[in-house]
Order: structure tokens, then sequence, then C-alpha cells
């Protein structure tokens, strides 16, 4: 019987836990449609967060390749004064991205909803 209350426990933990993510990151960064995403990307600064094999399979035109895994020593190639669009594959790298810039001082901080593999627009691919 013990066991079975350190196991709702832990779910009651987890559970806490994944709500408390999900405003976490509603408050830091706003995830918008395609369509939204469109009419601002131009006049900010478009991240792929993804992997540069996954960059040269297909990006959005006029995105610059910043690893998630190579953002804390490329921090010096993002303004901060400067509004700030993510994505990656499907939005949980971007979210991630999100999270660390905010805490570096980002405040202007926009994601693709459903990440580039709900992307309809015009992509470029390096051959």
């Amino acid at each position: 019987m013990n066991s079975l209350y350190v196991l709702f426990i832990i779910l009651g933990v987890i559970i806490l836990y994944s709500i408390f993510t999900y405003f976490y990151q509603k408050k830091i960064v706003k995830t918008v449609t395609e369509e939204e995403f469109r009419a601002g990307y131009r006049k900010a600064q478009l991240i792929d967060v993804r992997e540069p094999n996954e960059f040269e399979g297909g990006h959005i035109l006029g995105a610059r390749n910043i690893p998630m895994s190579q953002l804390r020593m490329r921090l010096k190639e993002i303004r901060p004064d400067k509004p700030v669009y993510l994505y990656c594959q499907s939005g949980l790298r971007s979210a991630r991205a999100a999270q660390f810039l905010y805490k570096k001082g980002y405040k202007d901080l926009t994601q693709l909803q459903g990440g580039f593999k709900k992307w309809t627009g015009k992509i470029k691919t390096k051959k």
C-alpha cells in the first residue's frame, strides 16, 4: 500500500511540473500560427535551432541555423534588442531555446506552432 502512495506522489509531482512548465512557456514565448509567423518573421531574427543536417534538408527562407546544441556558444550572434523568431522540427527544441534566451535577457520571443514540419511556405534546401 505504501508503494501505491509513493507512486501517486511521484505522478502528482510530474503532473504539477508539467503544468508549471506549460504556463511558464506561455509567459515567455508567443506560440503563433504559420500565418502570424509569416507576418512578423521578416522584421525579426529568424533562427532555426535544428541541427545542421536537418537545416540543410530544408529550412525557411532567410533563416539562420544556430542549433540548440550550439546556442550557448553562439549567443552573441543574436541581438537582444530585436525580436527573435524561433523554430525547430516540432516545437520542443524551440521552446527550450526560448527558455534559455529568456534567462539570458531576451524578451521578444516567438515560436512557430507545430514547427517546421507544419510549415507550408517557401523553403530552401542545400544541395
